[in-house]
């Protein structure tokens, strides 16, 4: 386990706590696997301390849990509370997408342009599905970010980052992934134009028809 390069820059705690998150919502530390403070510590390179403070966090984001005397554990993936999750989404995404149309600073709104040019170019990208999927959160959380709702944005990362698990369980049976994340573009078009209203019903589309595929394949 090594410290993303992304996140260098933080403290500490920030640090193990975005990289290990990364390897839970990716499924690389397993539904059910225990985690020791001490090991990941050593490879991080860094004192027990800072992981410590980052299990704790991750425990309020419902990716860890704790038990007395036996540790700390990943969460196990539950599909049945797919429906609770959705629910939120399906109301909270179409807000945030609507704010960032209204909100996005012409600093977003160039890295959203960026990010259109490499959706424009993704059929023949030959990107992974890892990578893909890392894209694709990417994208929410640039949206969520221009929002410029800070309270809004933490929920949102919290409930996508379960989703996203869901979906990493059932990756390898859902078809057309590329052309999940392409749907991205028009959303972040709609949001550099700022057309909030079509921002919102693309946000409520794309959300919608990712959860009728998850549930195909369930």
């Amino acid at each position: 386990m090594t410290v993303d390069p992304a996140v260098a820059g933080r403290s500490l705690a920030d640090q193990a706590y975005e990289t290990i998150k990364d390897r839970l919502v990716m499924l690389d530390i397993r539904p059910g696997e225990p985690l020791n403070d001490s090991l990941i510590a050593v490879e991080l390179g860094m004192g027990r301390t800072p992981v410590r403070e980052a299990l704790k966090r991750l425990e309020t984001d419902h990716l860890l849990v704790s038990y007395p005397r036996r540790g700390t554990f990943a969460t196990n993936v539950d599909i049945t509370e797919l429906a609770a999750i959705w629910d939120i989404r399906l109301v909270l995404e179409p807000v945030a997408a609507r704010r960032a149309a209204e909100n996005a600073t012409p600093a977003v709104k160039q890295e959203m342009r960026e990010v259109l040019e490499r959706l424009h170019g993704l059929d023949e990208s030959g990107d992974e599905q890892r990578e893909l999927m890392r894209l694709d959160m990417s994208v929410h959380r640039l949206i969520y970010r221009a929002a410029g709702n800070p309270h809004l944005e933490d929920v949102l990362i919290r409930y996508d980052n379960l989703s996203t698990r869901i979906w990493c369980l059932v990756i390898e049976r859902l078809p057309g992934l590329s052309g999940h994340i392409v749907e991205h573009a028009a959303l972040l078009q709609a949001i550099v134009d700022g057309d909030a209203d079509r921002a919102a019903e693309l946000s409520l589309a794309h959300v919608t028809h990712f959860e009728e595929e998850i549930r195909k394949v369930l």
